[in-house]
């Protein structure tokens, strides 16, 4: 018995989010980088009312080449497999890569889940040669940096 299979073809496509707020090409040195990017957009995640995992993709010269949102969980938490972390990571040819995520509780404190998945964040990164140079936890007015903390 002969079976016939029928196998369609993919593409791959990147697609700006235009409903979203434009953030500048900038050269990113520090946490306080970061936390400028956040500021500058900082009406669009005060009204968040749960967790959302973004990603901040950037060249061999540190500069953003794209800001992705990988999870927007519920109040307590966002979920973040490591899968759809380095996805865009990958397509969008990073070369390091910075995780942000807000509480909306406004404590910058990580959880312990939040400091297990920047384990595994690092670990996946390692294995696929792409750097995780930081994981920044935003609150009311302040940020969390786990390299500022010694944590990645």
């Amino acid at each position: 018995m002969e079976y016939k299979t029928h196998m369609n073809w993919t593409k791959l496509m990147l697609v700006k989010d235009s409903g979203r707020p434009i953030i500048r090409k900038t050269r990113i040195r520090s946490s306080q980088d970061i936390l400028d990017i956040y500021k500058s957009v900082k009406g669009y995640f005060e009204t968040l009312d749960r967790e959302e995992f973004v990603i901040i993709g950037l060249d061999g010269k540190n500069r953003t080449i794209f800001i992705h949102s990988a999870s927007v969980g519920c109040l307590t938490s966002s979920i973040v497999h490591p899968r759809e972390a380095f996805k865009m990571a990958i397509l969008g040819n990073a070369a390091s890569l910075i995780f942000c995520h807000n509480h909306p509780s406004g404590d910058t404190a990580p959880s312990p889940e939040d400091i297990e998945i920047t384990k595994r964040l690092v670990e996946a990164g390692q294995l696929l040669g792409i750097k995780v140079l930081d994981h920044i936890i935003f609150g009311d007015d302040e940020y969390n940096s786990f390299a500022d903390s010694g944590l990645i």
